[in-house]
């Protein structure tokens, strides 16, 4: 596919680029982690995922403008982590931009899917995108939580602050009701914050089975019309 192909599919499809860009950070992160060229490329990555975020608000009918008000220094925060080895203040300051702005990204894509009675293709990838969109908002959460609660979680590895990865696995787990139960919050504001992550995975399946089975009873039968 030449490049300019491929920027007219990103451009007809950005939810499916918010997804893939995501899931590309997930498998490359163990690869990038270990040297600060690597994790300078993670913190691109991170900016990356950032604007696809508000290029995928931007077709949807909410403020595309809130989403650049808090993705635009999320970004600048994203290259700050990287270069500060994660400095408590650097840390605090990223999940002070990034929460809400993927928190927005999120509710922007479920209103995308809510908006009409047709489920475009860009619109199953926003079910999918909005999905992880909040997985990454909660490891935010749960960076900020262990700056401000030390301790917080504990994995099989011992006690300590947890890493990005670590608590992203910890976030997926959780919004999916895996529950491997190999990283795990130990201190009650810890708890209070999985809680609720589990609720919102559950709640969000809800939603979209909700969603299309209400599409499906919509739609007239082949010998309905005339």
């Amino acid at each position: 596919m030449s490049p300019r192909r491929a920027l007219v599919a990103v451009r007809g499809h950005p939810s499916a680029a918010v997804l893939a860009l995501q899931l590309f950070a997930v498998l490359a992160y163990p690869f990038l982690d270990d040297n600060v060229a690597g994790q300078s490329v993670l913190g691109l990555l991170q900016v990356g995922v950032v604007v696809a975020a508000v290029a995928a608000v931007r077709n949807t009918p909410t403020l595309s403008w809130v989403a650049l008000v808090f993705g635009a220094p999320g970004a600048v925060f994203s290259v700050l982590e990287a270069v500060t080895d994660e400095a408590d203040w650097a840390v605090l300051g990223s999940a002070a931009f990034h929460v809400p702005f993927y928190l927005f990204v999120s509710y922007a894509m479920i209103r995308y899917l809510f908006h009409d009675d047709r489920v475009t293709r860009d619109e199953l990838f926003a079910t999918g995108a909005a999905f992880t969109v909040v997985a990454w908002a909660f490891t935010y959460v749960y960076a900020a939580a262990q700056v401000v609660w030390p301790g917080s979680f504990i994995s099989n590895a011992g006690e300590g602050q947890r890493e990005w990865f670590e608590l992203l696995y910890l976030s997926f787990t959780t919004l999916t009701s895996v529950g491997l139960s190999d990283v795990v919050p130990v201190r009650d504001h810890a708890r209070s914050l999985v809680m609720i992550e589990q609720v919102a995975g559950v709640f969000y399946v809800a939603l979209v089975v909700a969603r299309l089975v209400g599409l499906s009873a919509r739609r007239p039968s082949p010998g309905d019309g005339a």
